[in-house]
């Protein structure tokens, strides 16, 4: 590093003599040898001239040894020496990957910073998990009704840039990423716990955006260790998957995720779990586990962090 720096300087006052024509020459002196000065005048304007242009030439070359100063010892910084990756699977196979964090990827013709789950994620694993959405279950941002379900506009950019966090996002990789799994995630204080969906789509949008009911079949005990031992849900019903909707539009309902009932049909559904939920008996819990009228773990309002990853 030191022999850059003294060769960038070097330069520098390489190019100042050459710039201002200054070359080494002999200082006059007398018969008798003592120094003379002789046109003092031109002297000090050649030496101004020779100093505004070292100063010049210095302000250049020191920003390129800021240049070498960054790429050597950039740190833990977002950018990748390849950025046309557009998934964090991508990053990951192809051996890029420098941890849980912010990398570019490539998004149409966009480079979109999106946060990337290198590490294992309990029941997901690992591999590269790419951030589509985070939903918080005590905010209306995400509600069944809401229009970010069913449009191609982002929200909340730095959102996701960050991990497992209390901020909202959703990203392009809604509508741009294809995956043939969904790590699901519910945060409830400081404990997270996941389930793994297999399914195959080009994006979360083609699933989601039209509305159409598309099943599941991880079953309601797979649904429910989303919130362990706290989980509840009416026995009967277990409609699961993608825009579950019973027969009531007025109750409960998800996105995604799995409703309840307490009679044998899904006609007025007072349960859920779920991401992107409405509907009774509580229309604002929009992220969570909630269950009256007869659940198997008694009433529930639980209000979760939601996280939605794929790979």
């Amino acid at each position: 590093m030191l022999s850059c720096v003294i060769a960038i300087v070097s330069a520098a006052v390489d190019d100042s003599n050459a710039s201002t024509g200054s070359s080494k020459t002999p200082v006059p002196t007398n018969k008798s040898g003592i120094p003379v000065i002789v046109n003092v005048n031109q002297d000090s304007r050649n030496i101004e001239k020779t100093i505004k242009s070292l100063e010049t030439t210095l302000e250049k070359n020191f920003q390129q040894l800021i240049s070498v100063i960054n790429s050597t010892f950039g740190g833990n910084r977002p950018e990748k020496p390849d950025s046309s990756f557009s998934s964090c699977k991508e990053i990951y196979v192809n051996h890029k990957s420098e941890g849980n964090k912010a990398y570019f990827l490539q998004m149409g013709s966009e480079k979109v910073l999106v946060y990337c789950h290198m590490t294992s994620l309990s029941a997901c694993g690992g591999g590269g998990w790419t951030l589509v959405m985070k939903t918080d279950g005590a905010k209306s941002t995400f509600r069944y009704d809401s229009k970010l379900w069913s449009n191609k506009i982002d929200f909340n950019f730095p959102g996701g840039k960050t991990g497992f966090d209390h901020h909202e996002t959703k990203l392009p990789t809604y509508w741009n990423t294809p995956f043939s799994k969904i790590c699901l995630g519910m945060k409830i204080g400081h404990q997270i716990k996941f389930i793994l969906i297999n399914q195959h789509a080009n994006s979360l949008y083609s699933l989601i955006a039209d509305g159409q009911y598309r099943a599941t079949s991880l079953g309601r005990n797979t649904w429910k260790t989303l919130f362990g031992s706290q989980a509840s849900l009416q026995p009967y019903c277990n409609k699961e998957g993608f825009n579950a909707v019973g027969s009531s539009a007025s109750n409960s309902k998800a996105r995604i995720g799995i409703l309840g009932n307490q009679q044998n049909d899904c006609s007025s559904c007072n349960s859920r779990i779920g991401f992107g939920t409405g509907g009774h008996p509580d229309d604002l819990n929009t992220s969570g586990n909630e269950a009256s009228d007869g659940p198997d773990n008694g009433d529930k309002n639980i209000k979760a962090m939601g996280y939605i990853l794929v790979q």
